[in-house]
């Protein structure tokens, strides 16, 4: 069974940093791709970045291109976010999925906070 458990979130102020980790075991992490989605409150939850197995590809929603980076390590079966120049409205819960061929495996979901 495969578990995605994310951590790094947290509080912090607008204009400021966090660097998102995503941890998935008991699959074939370098298979996967690797993505973070977010749910704020009263909103769907939505596409943020994806890497794929490789990490030579890398897509973004348009509205954290050029702020957040997608990175994997495959030896460590880490895929991480860093996020910079946060504002508030990226304020909500993010989760890491797993997509192998056959299922998507979801996280948790850890909470990040951007206050202005």
């Amino acid at each position: 069974q495969v578990q995605v458990v994310e951590s790094g979130g947290g509080l912090v102020q607008a204009g400021g940093s966090l660097r998102l980790s995503c941890v998935a075991s008991g699959g074939t992490f370098s298979s996967y791709v690797m993505s973070w989605w977010r749910q704020a409150p009263g909103k769907e939850r939505e596409f943020v970045a994806s890497s794929t197995w490789s990490g030579t590809n890398t897509y973004y929603a348009d509205s954290v291109k050029g702020r957040f980076t997608i990175s994997r390590d495959n030896a460590k079966n880490t895929v991480y976010l860093q996020m910079n120049s946060l504002k508030p409205e990226d304020t909500a819960v993010y989760y890491c999925s797993a997509e192998g061929l056959v299922k998507t495996y979801w996280g948790q979901g850890t909470q990040v906070t951007v206050s202005s």
